[in-house]
């Protein structure tokens, strides 16, 4: 399998042989666009339906305005430099092949690994609540949800297992579902809204506390946290890349359209569920717009019982996409030797397998552990923020170093629009700590060893053929040449 090894960068190289490559094998050409589009929106769809609530608990609902204003801000800069980045290098490592190139073998592992923390975790967080909301239906008779989760990952696991193809077209369709539900949820509850809802959270003693802010100038950066529930991880649809009918068109408009609809439904359940039911009401809740509903109607209603069911919809979209994503991460950092080249290997079906069962496996074992959503939420919004860090980061590094970096799309505004990007992601980075100190430390600890297992052993051990380091070996050759 090697035929030649080589330093470089700070790491040990080794080229390998087709066999190698032809055994981690992705579906090329699955999906154009729209699936792309939609695969953006099923993401971070069930946001909209839990999650984004605690921010009220710890901010007010001014404080989860300013955090949702602010974090939207920091997405839509985002996602306009990451447009650009998966047009330039359409590879499955997305973020850590942007990064490789920009910051090196280091930069690259870490800001996979951040990422790949939040994929793996993220789907763990909707499991609990999805099983919050089955438990609210009073469905199977369950006192224990560990069941749900169980069945969650056989079940959407296998449709991966099966095919790409398959599994983003089934993907699109519950994500459309899931839509039917917000559409129906904010025609139910917007003749119930009431300004004074809003505000219902009563001041504490903190500094800055007020009406709008009942917990203060600190109450509202922690709020920052699930303001980011809204568009958390539409970052991932560059990982589709090597599936994407042509990556330089579709990528731009599909995440970009994505983050278009993502930022409409923010602003529409941001309003109207708290102004509905009460910001109190709802602070706390696993399954928030049932509990909206019922408590702007008085009691259970059709819509309540309608959300409930077709809202579990949106938890299944996000749970399901965030498979797809958290397996390419996996699948690319594998097959460039930067984790066990074992967890690369494809199927007859051209999927990740050993990719696909490792983190789920993790992830039922955290839920079933844990059964906390909100500790679970915090973990995957710190690997979130630090790979914004560093993504932002490598985008301006390379319209620096690369200025003639062939870019089919091109982020408007340039490094200004990705500098205010990473300002707010340090910002949130910063959240994660006053929020959940515990589960900030056992990320960053985690996140230390990963970095710890690269700089003694698979540094050593990269593959110089696989396609995100060529693209890095391309540019440092050409870097020599000049």
């Amino acid at each position: 399998m090697r035929d030649g090894k080589r330093h470089l960068a700070g790491a040990d190289y080794e080229r390998v042989d087709a066999a190698y490559l032809h055994r981690r094998q992705l579906r090329r050409g699955a999906a154009g666009w729209v699936l792309l589009a939609g695969l953006g929106v099923s993401y971070v769809i069930s946001g909209d339906f839990a999650g984004w609530n605690f921010g009220l608990a710890h901010g007010g609902w001014g404080g989860l305005l300013l955090a949702t204003l602010l974090m939207g801000t920091m997405y839509t800069c985002m996602v306009f430099g990451l447009a650009e980045l998966a047009a330039a290098m359409p590879v499955a490592g997305a973020g850590y092949g942007f990064a490789r190139r920009a910051l090196g073998p280091l930069g690259g592992f870490a800001t996979g690994t951040a990422i790949l923390i939040e994929y793996a975790i993220a789907p763990a967080a909707i499991a609990v609540f999805i099983g919050g909301y089955v438990e609210a239906l009073g469905l199977f008779g369950l006192t224990n949800a560990w069941p749900i989760y169980l069945a969650c990952y056989a079940i959407f696991v296998g449709v991966h297992l099966y095919g790409v193809g398959e599994a983003l077209r089934l993907m699109f369709v519950i994500t459309a579902v899931a839509v039917v539900a917000l559409v129906a949820f904010v025609a139910g509850m917007i003749f119930h809204f009431d300004t004074g809802k809003l505000f219902d959270i009563a001041p504490t003693d903190a500094f800055g506390a007020s009406a709008f802010l009942p917990f203060g100038i600190a109450g509202a950066l922690a709020a920052l946290v699930y303001g980011i529930w809204f568009f958390l991880a539409v970052e991932g649809v560059p990982l589709a890349a090597e599936e994407a009918r042509d990556p330089s068109e579709d990528m731009p408009k599909g995440i970009i359209g994505a983050m278009l609809v993502l930022l409409v439904f923010a602003a529409f359940i941001l309003v109207v569920a708290p102004g509905g039911a009460g910001s109190s009401a709802i602070a706390e809740s696993d399954n928030p717009l049932p509990h909206a509903v019922r408590a702007a109607f008085g009691g259970n209603t059709a819509l309540s019982e309608f959300i409930n069911y077709v809202g579990l919809a949106g938890l299944v979209a996000s749970f399901f996409s965030l498979i797809y994503a958290y397996s390419r991460q996996l699948f690319a950092l594998s097959r460039a030797g930067y984790l066990p080249r074992w967890l690369s290997l494809t199927g007859r079906r051209k999927t990740p397998f050993t990719a696909l069962l490792v983190p789920a496996t993790i992830g039922f074992v955290l839920a079933a552990v844990t059964r906390d959503g909100a500790m679970l939420v915090d973990i995957a919004v710190f690997g979130a923020t630090v790979s914004y860090v560093l993504m932002m980061t490598s985008h301006i590094v390379l319209r620096v170093r690369e200025p003639d970096l062939p870019r089919p799309y091109r982020t408007p505004g340039g490094v200004v629009t990705t500098g205010i990007a990473l300002v707010l992601a340090i910002m949130a980075v910063v959240a994660t700590f006053l929020v959940d100190m515990k589960a900030a430390a056992i990320t960053a600890l985690i996140f230390l060893a990963a970095i710890a297992f690269f700089w003694f052993y698979s540094r050593h051990r990269l593959v110089a053929n696989a396609p995100e380091e060529e693209f890095a070996a391309v540019a440092e050759a050409e870097s020599e040449l000049a």
